[in-house]
């Protein structure tokens, strides 16, 4: 595969990356209702998500309803708030701030140096990106597991992992092959621009030949004088 190519391939990565993040950033589909203990209903379910819970009965649609204060989550989910609102912001920035560093474009064109440190910029907001998805998802999925196998909890308030704490290990996963892909291609690209300096260096290094002056017309025809 070209060099060009992959970094196609990571800007590609880094727009599914993106997409995940807004994804469960707005899904409420992060603690789901555990159908466990005697009292199984199997005729509804309730999600709790970061900004909204759901709950939807046989039959019914679903039903959103807004949380009323942000105290009333638990710490997990609130802190994943805040941290999937600063992965959506790297996400993005990561992506705008790598298509102007590859190779496909014309921005900067003519100063390889510059487009690299662009280039690695680009790949260490990805990889903050993936921090910042993978630290709350990996913490509210911690919690739920703890409390489902916690014998002093109550079933009815046990919960199951939701679909987008799944959807969010795979997104940090994306998010990190995008940087890392972004970050391999610096070390060729920067052999490359010390390679074109050194070479540029060469030539205007390189000595002149000495141009011999023409006599002059005038000159010339004052010896026959």
């Amino acid at each position: 595969m070209g060099s060009g190519a992959l970094e196609i391939v990571a800007m590609c990565l880094g727009f599914i990356g993106l997409i995940g993040v807004a994804a469960i950033t707005g899904l409420p589909m992060w603690r789901v209702t555990a159908f466990i203990g005697e009292n199984i209903i199997v005729m509804e379910t309730r999600w709790e998500g970061l900004w909204m819970n759901c709950f939807r009965q046989a039959n019914i649609r679903m039903q959103c309803k807004v949380y009323d204060s942000l105290l009333i989550l638990p710490p997990d989910l609130q802190a994943a708030r805040g941290l999937m609102c600063c992965s959506l912001a790297l996400a993005f920035f990561a992506l705008i701030i790598s298509a102007v560093g590859i190779q496909g474009t014309r921005c900067l064109k003519d100063d390889m140096h510059t487009k690299n440190i662009i280039l690695i910029v680009g790949g260490c907001l990805f990889l903050l990106a993936c921090i910042t998805t993978l630290i709350p998802v990996s913490w509210t999925g911690n919690v739920i597991i703890r409390d489902f196998y916690n014998p002093q909890i109550l079933d009815a308030q046990r919960r199951e992992l939701g679909e987008a704490l799944y959807i969010g290990w795979v997104t940090s996963a994306i998010l990190f092959a995008a940087g890392v892909i972004l970050l391999c291609r610096y070390v060729p690209r920067k052999q490359k621009e010390d390679e074109y300096y050194y070479t540029k260096g060469s030539v205007h290094s390189m000595p002149q030949p000495a141009v011999q002056r023409q006599p002059s017309s005038v000159y010339s025809k004052s010896q026959y004088v």
